[in-house]
């Protein structure tokens, strides 16, 4: 999850406002395996999780992590 989570954050941490970073940190204390099924779409996201944030973790790593909007 190094590669996915670390990445993004490289790229997007310093634009995150408060109420992203507090997503950004619930997202973290998910276990690796579960979140990488999520991002791979190969589990349901729960609704809980499902966040303006997690969309955006997601279509990074669909990108190739370019880091584009």
């Amino acid at each position: 999850m190094d590669l996915i989570m670390g990445r993004f954050a490289d790229r997007t941490i310093d634009t995150l406002a408060d109420n992203e970073l507090a997503e950004f940190e619930r997202l973290i204390e998910i276990p690796d395996q579960e979140l990488l099924a999520w991002v791979l779409g190969e589990a349901e996201v729960p609704a809980a999780h499902d966040g303006p944030l997690f969309r955006r973790l997601r279509d990074f790593h669909r990108r190739g992590g370019d880091g584009s909007r």
